[in-house]
């Protein structure tokens, strides 16, 4: 695989990072690249897809915290290979950073270049293991204060039990040494999962998918080894049925259609009792990656109704109800809805005492938009497990419709993040860490969280 170019771009375009390594690809790339996403979106009411070709140029790029990575090339090469490579890139920096955003790239820009010279050289991706990197690269990176991040933080929705998860253990450096000379001793286990589904009409399931993840970054000195005990009654493959043969697979535990491993893990045990085994690297990594199809309870059920009320007119009322445990809280809720193309106005009515829900009209791509969130420095705004919210709408249309309204808006969609929460129950028994002494306890974290990946409800 041989790469051009790699840069990175902010969200208005302002260049990062730029790296050139074979000369091969004009320098205004970075420009050609932002203007094609930009007007992509203005022009198709979407996002611009990864991979695209403008003058012979092949773009690749992954958008992480609203950064552009990009990558460039005139040689065919491997789509899939060279997305993951800028996910790795990602990741790296963030190992080495601690945390990703422009202040931190503009502070270490030495450090950066000094990475990317060693990821790949004259094109040729070398490695992207940060414990490798680390016998190549010197340089300490700055550390942007903690003041200086943004409040709401992805590691600070998490909570276990009554004890919050310090808000920035995890935007810390692998790498940098402690101002006090300390280290604290901890490590972190993040079962993650994006869940598709999609509901007929009538409210019934006819596609349903967990794509989810064991995520594991390691603070913990002398890299021990470590246990980490899975569900007894987890099984993987279906032995040969059908994946919608939910009723031969109900009370046999928890099954995933497939599943992989990182390099560093031993299956010695894994048939056995379910445990694995490894010696943490460096960095954030995935331990297992997995994918289940088995039946299970979408977090939140959606029903849709749109109606006309008489001449040029019509109502919308959607209905979203929690079906997670009262104790369970979800928060950064977004619905929306595609409304027929002559829609001219929507007036909206939120159910008494609906602090924090904002609704919107998108006139320009006729896209009706519900944000169960408040925009604020310090809350973000929840749904309580078991709640249930509706949205009421009436649409003025610009030219009478005689077709059925139903087929001119939906479907449906729905993002959300459920912390503490995992639909298809795949659970951390134990985590087990090699002592070192009798005194050595160092601190364990493991969170869950669930994602909507595509959440869809037709009309």
């Amino acid at each position: 695989m041989m790469i051009s170019q790699f840069f990175v771009l902010s969200q208005r375009g302002d260049n990062i990072v730029f790296r050139d390594y074979r000369a091969e690809v004009p320098k205004g790339s970075t420009e050609t690249f932002f203007r094609k996403v930009k007007f992509w979106k203005e022009d198709a009411n979407a996002e611009a897809p990864p991979i695209f070709n403008v003058d012979g140029v092949n773009y690749f790029h992954v958008k992480v915290v609203g950064l552009y990575f990009v990558a460039t090339t005139r040689v065919n090469v491997s789509p899939s290979l060279v997305l993951e490579l800028l996910q790795r890139i990602a990741r790296v920096i963030k190992d080495y950073l601690g945390v990703l955003n422009e202040d931190s790239f503009r502070k270490n820009f030495v450090l950066v270049y000094e990475l990317l010279d060693e990821v790949i050289d004259f094109g040729y991706v070398q490695t992207t293991s940060t414990e490798v990197l680390k016998s190549y690269v010197f340089n300490e990176p700055i550390v942007i204060a903690p003041a200086r991040l943004q409040p709401i933080d992805p590691a600070a929705i998490f909570t276990q039990g009554a004890k919050r998860m310090p808000g920035t253990a995890v935007t810390k450096s692998v790498v940098a040494n402690d101002p006090s000379g300390r280290r604290r001793e901890e490590i972190f286990v993040d079962i993650i999962e994006k869940i598709s589904v999609t509901f007929s009409s009538s409210g019934y399931i006819l596609t349903s998918e967990i794509d989810g993840t064991i995520q594991m970054k390691s603070y913990l000195s002398g890299n021990p080894e470590i246990r980490i005990a899975l569900n007894e009654d987890l099984n993987i493959g279906r032995g040969g049925r059908s994946v919608y043969d939910y009723r031969s697979s109900s009370g046999s535990g928890v099954i995933l259609d497939d599943c992989n491993f990182h390099e560093s893990v031993r299956l010695d045990s894994f048939d056995s009792d379910r445990t694995l085994s490894l010696v943490p690297p460096d960095g954030e990594f995935p331990v297992m990656n997995y994918r289940m199809t088995q039946e299970f309870k979408p977090p939140f059920h959606v029903n849709t109704l749109i109606e006309e009320a008489g001449r040029l007119k019509a109502e919308v009322i959607i209905k979203i109800r929690a079906e997670f445990p009262s104790d369970i809280i979800a928060n950064t809720i977004t619905v929306q809805m595609p409304l027929p193309n002559f829609t001219s106005r929507a007036s909206f009515g939120l159910e008494p005492g609906a602090a924090g829900q904002k609704s919107d009209f998108k006139e320009t791509n006729k896209m009706l938009e519900w944000s169960l969130k408040k925009a604020s420095l310090t809350v973000v705004f929840q749904i309580v497990g078991g709640a249930e919210h509706t949205l009421r709408a009436k649409l003025t249309f610009s030219q009478e419709f005689h077709g059925n309204i139903t087929k001119e808006a939906g479907p449906v969609s729905m993002t959300f993040t459920i912390p503490m929460y995992n639909v298809s129950k795949l659970q951390v028994k134990y985590l087990q860490i090699a002592k070192k002494s009798s005194s050595y306890n160092p601190y364990r974290w493991v969170r869950y969280v669930t994602q909507a990946n595509s959440y869809v409800a037709r009309i």
